[in-house]
C-alpha cells in the first residue's frame, strides 16, 4: 500500500539535459543548485523513487520530493530560490526624511559638517544605517568643491570662443593653451646627496643654498599633446613677447594660431598686442583657472622633475626645465 503523494514523473528534453550538464560543469554554479540538478537527473531515471534518490545522494526524502515537484511545475526556473521579503523595515520614511533634512539644513555642534557617527548619535540610528541613507540620496557632507563666478560681462562670449575652437576648429588652425610657471627655484644642497641603494631611498640635505629663480613659459597643444617651452630669468611683457615669437617660429607658416590666455597684465600690454598683430590670435583672456588647469598641471610636473636633485645654478635649472617641458610631449 503506497503512502504519501505519488512521485511526479520527470521527462527531460534534450535541451533541458544539455542545460543541466552545462550548469553542473560551470565553475561558478553554487553548490545548492548543483545538489538540486543532481536530484532532477536522478529522478529522471526510469523507476526512480524519492526514497531511492534520497539514499543515493545523501539527502532527505522531503528534499527530493520538494525539488521534484518544483521542477515538474516550473521546470528549470523552479530550481531557483524564490525572492524573499527580508526583515521588516526598522526605519520608516519619516525618520529618513528627518535625517536628510538634518544633513542639509543643520550643522553639528563644534564641527563644520556631519559624520556618520555624529549623525547616528543625533538620530539614534546605527552608523551603517546613516551611511546607507546618505548613499541612497547621494549626500556626501564630508566633501566640498569650489567654484568661481566671473564678473566679466563678456564671459559667455569668451567661453563660446574657446569651446568653439575645440568643437568646431577652423581649417588650417592650431589652438594653444598658454601659461607661465613663475619662480622655479634653483637650489643646491649643503652636502652631496646620498644615492639610491637597496633598502635606502635617495637622501638630500634638509637645508640648501639658493641660486636664483626662473620662469617657465609654455604653450600646450592639447589635441596633439605637444609643448613649446622657454625659460626666462624674468616675467615681463618683453619676455612674453619673445616667447610668442618663439611660438610663431615653431609652428608651420600656413597655420592660423589661436592662443588661450589668462588675464595677466603682462599679456595685455601694447608690446604684446603688437606681437599678436600677425597670425597669432588670442581666443580670449581667460578669467578662470579651470580653463588652464591642463597646462598648469603639466607645468607643475615639469617643475617637480626639474627640482629633483637640486640644480646647482640657474643655468642648470634652465636646462632641466627645458628638458622636462619637452619630455611632457611624450607623455600627454
Amino acid at each position: 500500500m503506497s503512502r504519501g503523494p505519488k512521485a511526479v514523473a520527470l521527462d527531460l528534453s534534450e535541451q533541458e539535459q544539455g542545460e543541466i550538464q552545462r550548469l553542473l560543469h560551470r565553475h561558478g554554479t553554487g553548490q545548492a543548485l548543483v545538489s538540486r540538478l543532481r536530484i532532477i537527473l536522478a529522478c529522471a531515471e526510469p523507476g526512480a523513487t524519492n526514497l531511492g534518490v534520497a539514499t543515493a545522494l545523501g539527502v532527505s526524502r522531503q528534499t527530493v520530493a520538494l525539488w521534484r515537484g518544483r521542477f515538474g511545475a516550473h521546470r528549470l526556473q523552479g530550481l531557483v530560490d524564490a525572492p524573499r521579503s527580508g526583515a521588516p523595515r526598522s526605519i520608516d520614511d519619516e525618520a529618513v526624511e528627518r535625517l536628510v533634512a538634518l544633513t542639509l539644513e543643520e550643522a553639528p555642534a563644534n564641527a563644520t559638517h556631519w559624520s556618520t557617527r555624529a549623525m547616528a548619535r543625533r538620530t539614534g540610528m546605527s552608523q551603517s544605517a546613516v551611511s546607507r541613507i546618505w548613499r541612497a540620496f547621494g549626500l556626501r557632507p564630508h566633501q566640498a568643491d569650489t567654484f568661481k563666478l566671473s564678473a566679466d560681462p563678456a564671459f559667455v562670449e569668451k567661453v563660446r570662443d574657446v569651446v568653439g575652437l575645440y568643437l568646431a576648429p577652423p581649417d588650417r588652425a592650431l589652438v594653444l593653451c598658454v601659461d607661465e610657471k613663475p619662480q622655479i627655484q634653483a637650489v643646491q644642497g649643503t652636502a652631496p646627496a646620498y644615492p639610491l641603494r637597496p633598502g635606502q631611498v635617495e637622501r638630500t640635505t634638509h637645508d640648501y643654498r639658493r641660486h636664483g629663480t626662473l620662469d617657465l613659459f609654455a604653450a600646450l597643444d592639447v589635441k596633439a599633446g605637444t609643448v613649446i617651452g622657454s625659460c626666462k630669468p624674468r616675467h615681463r611683457s618683453v619676455e612674453f613677447r619673445a616667447f610668442l615669437e618663439q611660438v610663431e617660429s615653431s609652428v608651420a607658416r600656413d597655420l592660423e594660431v589661436h592662443l588661450v590666455l589668462d588675464n595677466l597684465k603682462t599679456h595685455k600690454t601694447t608690446l604684446v598686442h603688437d606681437g599678436l598683430a600677425g597670425r597669432l590670435t588670442p581666443a580670449c583672456w581667460a578669467t578662470s583657472r579651470t580653463q588652464r588647469r591642463s597646462a598648469e598641471s603639466r607645468m607643475m610636473r615639469a617643475r617637480w622633475v626639474c627640482l629633483r636633485g637640486r640644480p646647482r645654478s640657474a643655468t642648470m635649472a634652465d636646462r632641466r626645465v627645458r628638458s622636462a617641458a619637452l619630455g611632457i610631449t611624450q607623455t600627454v
